[in-house]
């Protein structure tokens, strides 16, 4: 369940909304069943966006004082383990090179958005592996995604927006938004295609009103497809994540976007819960 609140101390117009709430579905995921409901009257308008991802557009007749979307969604999820996949042997090693369609298709997600103060990310990436180095791929991966936690101290922030990498590392912190982009942008100067994903993740010693959305980095590997790692637990991406957008840029993809008309301040309310359903 996803809920997000706008309240207005007086009635003002929307525009249209843009909405990135229902799951990936795919070999791992199937959507059971999906309930969206939205205050006030509204007309909705479905469809798939350059990366596949289910978008709904909002439009409203009457202003109003509240703007409510709530989304309810079961799915089956199939994959319960980050191990079951094969890599194909010629990227077992980094460095390697994608073979010329897959480049081809790639090359959006290789290269990197924020270059101001690159030194820092390059100083960073060298603690992991140096030019002339001959690394496992995994091995190099799981080093950058698990050293992130272990350095940097998690916070959820409520600014719009990402940190640029070298600010997460300058600060020594950050939100998941921020660690998945440090981790994207590093994979990237090193010659990996990588795209920033949204969604959740199922924690269950989550007490109520903890949930939120969450975010992470999917890596393409030859042979083994798009692959998760999650920076802010500094694990691979498995059964307990639920993708729900992806794209080349994190600023890109929020779950609820749009704009109103009126001298009013809104107050937005988000509330997420992601729960596990007897399989009976």
């Amino acid at each position: 369940m996803h809920t997000t609140r706008y309240r207005y101390p007086r009635p003002v117009k929307l525009y249209p909304h843009k909405l990135l709430l229902r799951p990936r579905e795919g070999h791992d995921i199937r959507i059971v069943s999906s309930r969206l409901t939205i205050h006030p009257d509204h007309k909705t308008l479905w469809h798939r966006d350059v990366h596949g991802n289910s978008v709904a557009v909002v439009t409203f007749e009457e202003e109003t004082d509240l703007l409510e979307f709530n989304s309810e969604v079961v799915i089956e999820h199939y994959e319960d383990t980050p191990l079951g996949f094969s890599l194909d042997a010629r990227a077992a090693q980094y460095p390697f090179q994608y073979d010329v369609g897959e480049r081809a298709d790639l090359m959006p997600f290789m290269q990197p958005l924020f270059t101001q103060n690159i030194d820092t990310l390059r100083d960073w990436i060298e603690k992991f592996w140096k030019p002339g180095q001959t690394l496992p791929t995994f091995d190099l991966l799981e080093r950058m995604n698990q050293a992130i936690p272990e350095q940097m101290q998690y916070g959820k922030r409520e600014a719009v927006g990402v940190q640029r990498p070298a600010e997460t590392l300058a600060r020594g912190g950050g939100s998941c938004r921020d660690f998945a982009t440090l981790f994207m942008e590093a994979c990237r100067h090193l010659g990996f295609a990588a795209r920033f994903v949204s969604g959740y993740r199922y924690e269950p010693n989550l007490s109520p009103g903890e949930g939120a959305t969450h975010a992470w980095c999917e890596v393409y590997l030859t042979g083994a497809g798009w692959r998760g790692f999650d920076s802010t637990a500094g694990q691979r991406v498995y059964g307990d994540h639920i993708a729900v957008a992806v794209a080349r840029h994190p600023e890109w993809i929020p779950p609820v976007s749009g704009t109103y008309h009126g001298q009013s301040k809104s107050k937005m309310e988000v509330e997420v819960e992601v729960k596990r359903l007897d399989p009976s």
